[in-house]
């Protein structure tokens, strides 16, 4: 049923974990206790050719699938990592590779494959429109050989540590489409240009280390051949890079469901109370044999999600379960872990606390599972649209 081989999957797995013994959790607890960014991790992963999976070869990369790309950031959570780190560059990547044009392609793509450009941002959420995102407000004004760019964005994520934004904005107003979706455009934005000349970036603290950022544009100009694609089609586009953003997010999530299991597993063997194993109890065994049932059913539907985007197919519908899946199965799992440590899954030193905040994160992001079920009961279900 899917493409790649087993044995090749084996083979990336294998050297993405020789490559994170080298970044353990004491490394991880370290960048979350001092709310910094991975760059050294970032730089080795960069440079072992990881997050250039999904390049195409005659652009630097190793022209690699999604299935294979999942793994890698599977992965680097079930190695007690944060694949959120690195992970925008994976799924930013889609609309340019998908609708950029061959000079599009030919500037960025080698550059960001030899480590030279990162591209870990993408701009599209607003204060005011959440989710619903046919009603974003910043607006991209052509004028001349440039557009003009004003408004707001709210939750973009590794603009400290990215060359490149792919932007999503209004050339065209709400009341002159006919269609809510049309009108919005995508343009690649070089932020070393833009910050400090029409683009201002106020940091956003939160529960978890994730580089997270409010953005305020005041007439910033960009030339008018960063425009992806046609005019107007931007939030189609935008689509290819969300469906793959979930289903490697669903990956994430499934990389950190078996840490989890693991670290509750290899707990409840070792911990005696009362003069045995409490994993001898099924009181403790139960919750963590289900939290792997669920974790594994997750990952069959990120295998299925891969395949069918991987064969250029839409996946909208398989994406968006998997992340479902995946999102509750990790949560899950969390939970049972730290229930499973008691008051040791509260002490920083066994990382299950820095894990279960990080996990909790794709309950809400990069979409809430409640959409995704409105999405199921209005597209697959053909319920009424609830919103």
């Amino acid at each position: 049923m899917f493409a790649c081989d087993t044995e090749d999957l084996d083979a990336i797995r294998d050297g993405v974990r020789s490559l994170c013994s080298h970044y353990d959790t004491a490394y991880w607890r370290d960048i979350d206790e001092r709310k910094a960014f991975p760059e050294e991790f970032v730089e080795a992963l960069t440079e072992a050719g990881w997050l250039a999976a999904m390049i195409p070869e005659e652009y630097g990369g190793s022209g690699l699938g999604l299935a294979e790309a999942s793994v890698i950031l599977e992965e680097v959570n079930r190695c007690g990592g944060n694949a959120g780190t690195v992970h925008g560059q994976m799924y930013n990547m889609f609309t340019l590779l998908r609708h950029g044009s061959e000079a599009q392609k030919r500037r960025f793509l080698p550059k960001i494959a030899a480590g030279e450009l990162r591209l870990q941002s993408m701009g599209v959420t607003e204060p005011t429109t959440g989710t619903d995102t046919t009603k974003i407000k910043t607006t991209a004004v052509r004028q001349g050989d440039k557009y003009v760019i004003n408004g707001q964005k709210v939750w973009i994520s590794r603009i400290q540590h990215s060359d490149l934004m792919i932007l999503l904005a209004r050339t065209t107003p709400l009341d002159q489409v006919q269609r809510k979706s049309e009108g919005m455009s995508i343009f690649m934005i070089d932020l070393h240009a833009a910050i400090g000349d029409g683009l201002t970036v106020q940091p956003i603290a939160n529960m978890v280390n994730h580089e997270t950022n409010e953005l305020f544009f005041d007439n910033l100009e960009i030339p008018a051949d960063s425009l992806i694609g046609e005019e107007g089609k931007g939030f189609r586009y935008i689509l290819d890079g969300l469906n793959a953003e979930r289903t490697l997010i669903a990956a994430e999530c499934i990389g950190d469901g078996r840490w989890f299991i693991e670290k509750a597993s290899d707990y409840a063997h070792n911990r005696e109370v009362f003069g045995r194993p409490i994993g001898q109890n099924q009181g403790v065994q139960f919750p963590i044999a289900q939290a792997h049932i669920e974790v594994e059913a997750a990952d069959l539907m990120r295998w299925r999600a891969c395949d069918e985007y991987d064969k250029g197919l839409s996946a909208g519908a398989s994406a968006n379960m998997a992340k479902y899946l995946a999102a509750e199965a990790s949560w899950k799992a969390a939970n049972v872990c730290l229930q499973t440590h008691g008051g040791f899954g509260f002490a920083s030193e066994y990382d299950v606390e820095r894990k279960f905040r990080e996990t909790r994160l794709y309950q809400v992001a990069p979409i809430s599972t409640n959409l995704i079920l409105s999405y199921v009961a209005e597209h697959l279900l053909e319920l009424p649209r609830s919103f």
